[in-house]
């Protein structure tokens, strides 16, 4: 039986699976995509032309065509196509036509992972070796050995990097890399869509100063960049460059026949809305396709899960099929060599799955696979069809199956097919002014050259900025200009991952004691804390320690059937409020905030049935910063006319800011923990405790919330960064819709009272959570309610 009937009995061996439990929500076919081609431009390379072709590449697609005929015209491109739509050749084409005309010339290609790195180095060392003349082309990493970064400074053609290395080891030293900025020609950033965020922010910013020392040396390169699909990756590549780019975005690559099936566990339980989990329906999903033979690759949300579904799967088909290593895991924390030698036997078809986190979701070569599980929903439409992407032949079908998890966003999306084959992507979301991350980028940039009185960096006016290091005695003002004067260097201290650079190191002590993390400053309260379950590589540890001065956790190893959940209470205070819309019968707004969270104790949470099975009191310091936010005030009047108790109404409020939490993220690019929530009063300011520490208060003070008729909650969604990323402002602008998605996502829920579906398990939201948030939800969207 051929390939094409193997995919299609499988699908139909699910299909009858999904009709006996109501657990396909949908099955999309996409139809198949003829290719759009280009003969090579007159003014491409004869040798080039020739190399490519003996590749393979006899023609053009139409957008690496366009792409060859921007660049030449000079312009910066930002190029937005499909996963394996031939996005590389669309910058290989240009640069190296450019380094054999002038073997002066010289490119940084930025990858946001090592292990894409070398996979496009293996992309063109293929093409060079056809090649005439010499194209020299290096990798400069972590891993690089220190007796060959001279050879490299001095006669790298193409250098390969990350932001990372390009941050703390290149620019900091750009003297011994004087070859390099006086030739710069191209920067090429693929993967643009990874960069958002605080990782984005502090790229936009390592690109300011790339700018500016090859300015410095007499170069202006030109900018292209790549990216998975995203709503606004125009205004995204101009803010991160800062600069104009021409948009190249009508895939001319040919696509085979797609069927996407969305999956939803069966729901076992429907009092209290539970579903079969979502780890064995993914292992059931998977098993089907690679018992027929179909190479299947299966994304997992997590090192842990990746590793449980890699067991459950090598059970499944290595015991039937008599031949070890058919099924693979692949991860960060694989040794380089191992995950090489996992991507070319998936190349060559050794491997039959391979189980992976978002790991293999970039464009590494990993061949044409049959079938992509999506164990989970990525949180992204864009990140959603990156992995479904990576299933697919240039002809014959494919399939991705998506697996929903008992999340709300997950539930919102498998039950709502047409909001996710019908809407554009994501934005994705930067800010570079944020101060945290500009200050400490202009500090790095003050070590790198000084800055002349009334320069600008990038588009920011910094006198003020520089006038405020020189009080902290790092830089010195003399004649008219800025010097760094502090020993300290400062790209070290500046972590692109994250705000703060304050992390603390997780120290195993179970036997001789040795690092093996790095936490950074929030997470640590509410992942370290101690008597907490720290997870590294599927390893528990049990924190015995949480040393602050040091910023040390010690922890020793365990095995134990449950996780720990941080109990923490936030208290905000609005500081500024930047813009206020009048909907009806709510108010929204946006602005600036004080937000203080503590750790007050966790829960102990069982494996697979998601009980709480214990919980303890912690004390731990406050955590305070300044932020952004949105906010939804919901007026007195409707609170007081709900017919429940004060504390159903409590309970009630606090599920809304579930789901809000929970929902929110399917409008902006980012991560569930990007955002955080919060429940106040608009008339006092106070904010209102979640259940869990209002049950061992006295009841006549969780009773004193609700005793003045003026009571008006606020309920924030705010940036979890200091500064913010300008997420607020996003949820700002949509109005309404996000109440109507959230009341879509509680109404579709089948449970009773409240589940992890909709307004959170019963146990920790309250009684009539869910009646509470529906009837609010109804009154503010003026739905006729009873």
């Amino acid at each position: 039986m051929g390939r094409e009937e193997q995919l299609k009995k499988s699908l139909d061996v699910l299909k009858e699976i999904g009709s006996k439990n109501d657990s396909i929500r949908a099955v999309k076919n996409i139809p198949a995509q003829e290719g759009r081609y280009m003969d090579y431009p007159p003014g491409v390379h004869p040798a080039l032309v020739q190399a490519l072709k003996q590749k393979g590449f006899s023609r053009l697609y139409s957008h690496q065509y366009l792409s060859w005929k921007h660049v030449r015209e000079g312009k910066n491109i930002a190029v937005v196509t499909p996963t394996a739509s031939g996005k590389t050749l669309c910058y290989n084409l240009p640069v190296l036509d450019t380094i054999l005309n002038d073997p002066s010339a010289r490119a940084i290609y930025l990858f946001p992972t090592k292990a894409l790195s070398q996979d496009q180095r293996a992309e063109l060392d293929e093409t060079i070796k056809h090649l005439p003349g010499e194209v020299r082309i290096f990798t400069y990493d972590g891993d690089t050995p220190q007796d060959a970064r001279k050879a490299i400074r001095a006669r790298g053609h193409i250098i390969l990097t990350n932001p990372d290395m390009l941050h703390t080891g290149i620019m900091p030293h750009h003297t011994k890399w004087i070859k390099l900025f006086e030739n710069l020609r191209y920067v090429v950033i693929d993967e643009l869509h990874n960069y958002r965020g605080i990782f984005g922010s502090h790229l936009a910013n390592v690109l300011r100063r790339l700018k500016r020392i090859a300015n410095f040396y007499g170069s202006n390169p030109q900018f292209i960049l790549c990216t998975a699909t995203i709503s606004n990756p125009e205004e995204m590549a101009e803010r991160m460059i800062e600069e104009p780019v021409s948009l190249i975005d009508e895939n001319g690559a040919p696509q085979g026949e797609k069927y996407f099936v969305f999956y939803n566990p069966p729901v076992v339980n429907k009092y209290l809305g539970i579903r079969r989990s979502y780890v064995n329906e993914s292992r059931r999903v998977a098993s089907i396709f690679l018992k027929n033979d179909l190479q299947t690759i299966v994304f997992a949300q997590s090192r842990l899960i990746t590793e449980v579904l890699l067991t459950y799967l090598k059970e499944d088909i290595e015991k039937s099929i008599p031949n070890q290593g058919l099924i693979r895991g692949y991860r960060g924390g694989y040794l380089p060599l191992k995950r090489r030698e996992i991507e070319k036997n998936l190349r060559s078809g050794n491997i039959l799955g391979v189980v992976s986190t978002n790991a293999l979701e970039l464009g590494i070569d990993i061949g044409n696979l049959d079938v992509a599980v999506l164990a989970g929903y990525p949180g992204t439409i864009t990140s959603t069809w990156q992995r479904a992407g990576r299933a697919g032949r240039k002809s014959g079908p494919s399939a991705a199956v998506l697996v929903a998890t008992s999340a709300p966003l997950d539930q919102f999306i498998v039950n709502n097919p047409d909001y996710f084959f019908s809407k554009n992507p994501e934005k994705s979301l930067i800010n570079p002014d944020n101060l945290s991350v500009l200050i400490s980028h202009i500090e790095c940039a003050a070590f790198e050259l000084p800055f002349q009185d009334g320069e600008k960096f990038g588009s920011m006016e910094i006198g003020e900025i520089l006038k405020f290091l020189e009080e902290e005695n790092l830089v010195h003002h003399s004649k008219d200009k800025w010097f760094w004067t502090s020993d300290a260097y400062p790209a070290d201290g500046v972590s692109l991952r994250s705000i703060s650079s304050d992390n603390f190191v997780v120290v195993d002590i179970t036997d001789k004691p040795k690092a093996i993390a790095e936490v950074d400053f929030p997470s640590a309260l509410t992942a370290l804390h101690p008597k907490a379950i720290y997870l590294c590589e599927g390893q528990q540890y049990y924190v015995e320690k949480l040393n602050f001065t040091q910023r040390k956790a010690y922890v020793k190893q365990t095995d134990v059937d449950y996780y720990t959940d941080a109990i923490d209470y936030t208290k905000i205070k609005i500081l500024d409020t930047f813009d206020k819309k009048n909907l009806g019968p709510c108010v929204i707004a946006h602005g600036e905030v004080h937000v203080a969270t503590q750790v007050v104790g966790f829960k102990k949470i069982k494996f697979h049935t998601m009980e709480n099975v214990g919980s303890g009191d912690l004390s731990l310091p406050q955590n305070e910063m300044h932020t952004t936010a949105y906010w939804l005030t919901i007026p007195s009047h409707i609170i007081q006319s709900l017919p429940y108790s004060s504390e159903e109404k409590i309970n009630g409020l606090f599920g809304l800011a579930y789901c809000f939490h929970h929902v929110s993220p399917l409008f902006m690019m980012c991560d569930i923990h990007d955002i955080g929530v919060s429940v106040g009063d608009n008339t006092t300011g106070k904010s209102v405790p979640p259940r869990d520490i209002r049950i061992k208060q006295p009841l006549r003070e969780s009773q004193e919330i609700f005793s003045d008729i003026d009571f008006e909650p606020n309920i924030y969604i705010y940036d979890n960064f200091p500064g913010g990323i300008g997420l607020s402002p996003s949820l700002f602008d949509l109005k309404k819709e996000l109440l109507h998605q959230c009341l879509r996502t509680i109404s579709a829920c089948p449970c009773v009272e409240g589940c992890p579906s909709c307004v959170g398990p019963t146990k920790e939201s309250g009684e009539q959570a869910k009646q509470v948030a529906m009837a609010v939800l109804k009154q503010l969207l003026d739905l006729n309610y009873s």
